[in-house]
């Protein structure tokens, strides 16, 4: 029986030492050896890269809508891990807001993780910090969730509420018990609505867009 599954051979190789030829073995789906492009370890099959293709870990995006269930039509699993697959993007994790309903409990989460399933790469999820859903962030961190979500300001969907100063305080202590991670859309609500129009200049003087029809 061979020793690995799979053994990648590359000219160009993206490795912790930086860019060289390298062999990368494949064991259970998973790197396993990292040697010289010379060595030859027994494997079931071997690929070459050809020419000057280049060999680097795939891509982990943590920042993604795929909005399913509830708004597929915008983008669902299907095509968002395909789309990520295409570019090298290997595991992405699902934001909690734009899918119907958001992720804000662990039902919202459970009706949601199958129709990721199926995918052409792994999916993860975020789990939302709203008003009113403290008591669902425990639940929500066990059953798998990456982390917390919140806005400050209007998501711009109704469903996802923003957190005051007060809801963030217990969000974030809470958060801080589960030993979790929260990321914070950090806007200042008071400070965008005394900013000026963006069809007006500093002065206030109104100004035509340069890319605007004669």
């Amino acid at each position: 029986m061979a020793d690995y599954e799979l053994v990648i051979r590359a000219r160009r190789a993206v490795t912790p030492g930086g860019i060289r030829p390298a062999t990368v073995a494949i064991r259970d789906g998973k790197i396993a050896a990292l040697a010289a492009f010379s060595d030859a370890p027994d494997a079931a099959r071997v690929e070459e890269l050809p020419g000057e293709q280049i060999l680097l870990p795939g891509v982990v995006d943590t920042h993604v809508h795929v909005n399913e269930p509830g708004r597929t039509e915008w983008e669902g699993f299907a095509t968002a891990t395909r789309a990520a697959a295409e570019g090298g993007v290997t595991t992405l994790i699902d934001m909690p807001l734009n899918c119907l309903p958001p992720t804000t409990t662990a039902s919202a989460l459970r009706r949601k993780q199958p129709t990721a399933r199926g995918g052409w790469v792994d999916v993860g999820f975020w789990g939302g910090a709203v008003p009113g859903n403290l008591g669902e962030l425990a639940g929500l961190h066990r059953a798998g969730v990456f982390g917390f979500k919140a806005f400050l300001v209007d998501s711009g969907v109704p469903e996802f509420g923003h957190l005051g100063p007060g809801d963030l305080d217990a969000a974030l202590a809470e958060i801080a018990r589960l030993d979790a991670l929260l990321i914070v859309h950090a806007e200042d609500a008071a400070v965008i609505a005394s900013a000026p129009s963006p069809s007006t200049s500093p002065s206030g003087v109104g100004v035509e867009p340069r890319n605007a029809w004669p």
